[in-house]
């Protein structure tokens, strides 16, 4: 599979402005801005793009369920709080390519009517805090961010919030109540954050790598997307693997291959010529899978099924040398 998220990811000064519009960026938010807001809605329904942080719900719908007032002011938020154990995949987007980041969420803005924008990001990340600081000066000084945006009606101002450690504002509300300034506690629910979110107005809150696979989707469309990997989990996806296997990393590949594919094929195998023993493959959260579960393929509904889940797809793989204990 040709990479989409991490295209050209090792050129030099990846993370500039100059160099995203060079490889094909910021077309998404151009196509995006010729369409209605319900069809963009639509189309990434159509994508079948499911939410990347854990959950796996429908990024369409969950836009879908904002009110449609013009009146009401909305918030457009994007949780880059990473700190799921063997998760790093987003850190490498925010590094690497953040202006991948600033477009989805100005597509996500637009589609949704918000003008107001946010990027929670963990306080550990300092280095991807910064490329983010420079992608969206840069972004700024272009017209890219800010009033009439390419000359149209859409304005949006986008914040850069930083976090103080706290593992629980990868929690969507909690991530709320520590904008707000409030400890970071969960909320009851409901109302849910598309009803009564930040500042208790309508609010998105998508992952970051979630919000990367937008503008491509806008770009080559729905159907390209959807006719990547399994039918109810399209897609590129990225799997952090960590661990003992011989080159750990970040892994763009589609859902749907399995764990052996991954670990011996991608991976390299385990290292040191140890024997594998298991493996965690969505994060510290999910349950620990063994040798019996190495054809299972890495994709929503197959985990599920096994009782683990896919979760962040963060992949920490054991050898025989491992105490579960």
């Amino acid at each position: 599979m040709e990479p989409v998220l991490l295209k050209n990811i090792d050129q030099p000064d990846s993370h500039r402005m100059e160099n995203y519009i060079q490889s094909g960026g910021y077309r998404g938010i151009e196509t995006a801005l010729k369409l209605k807001s319900d069809n963009i809605i639509e189309m990434i329904k159509e994508s079948g793009l499911r939410g990347r942080g854990g959950a796996g719900f429908s990024t369409g719908l969950k836009w879908s369920f904002i009110p449609k007032d013009p009146r009401l002011p909305k918030y457009f938020l994007c949780n880059a709080d990473e700190s799921e154990p063997g998760t790093f995949k987003d850190r490498l987007i925010m590094e690497k390519k953040p202006h991948l980041l600033l477009e989805g969420l100005m597509i996500g803005s637009y589609a949704i009517g918000a003008d107001s924008g946010y990027i929670y990001i963990r306080g550990e990340y300092t280095r991807a805090e910064h490329r983010l600081e420079q992608a969206i000066e840069e972004a700024y000084a272009k017209g890219y961010l800010g009033q009439n945006i390419f000359g149209s009606d859409f304005s949006l101002e986008l914040h850069l919030h930083r976090g103080a450690g706290a593992y629980i504002c990868g929690e969507e509300t909690a991530l709320l109540e520590s904008i707000e300034g409030f400890r970071a506690q969960p909320r009851s629910k409901p109302p849910f954050p598309a009803l009564a979110g930040l500042y208790h107005l309508p609010t998105v809150i998508n992952n970051v790598e979630t919000l990367a696979c937008v503008p491509s989707i806008l770009e080559r469309g729905a159907p390209w997307f959807a006719s990547i990997g399994p039918s109810k989990s399209p897609g590129p996806k990225l799997f952090s693997v960590s661990g003992h296997v011989r080159k750990p990393g970040v892994y763009e590949l589609p859902m749907g291959l399995t764990l052996q594919n991954l670990i011996f094929d991608h991976c390299g195998g385990m290292r040191d010529a140890k024997a594998f023993k298991a493996v965690i493959p969505g994060g510290a959260s999910a349950p620990v899978l063994t040798v019996s579960h190495l054809d299972t393929p890495m994709d929503f509904e197959s985990l599920a099924a096994i009782g683990s889940m896919l979760g962040s797809a963060g992949v920490i793989v054991m050898d025989e040398t491992t105490c579960m204990v």
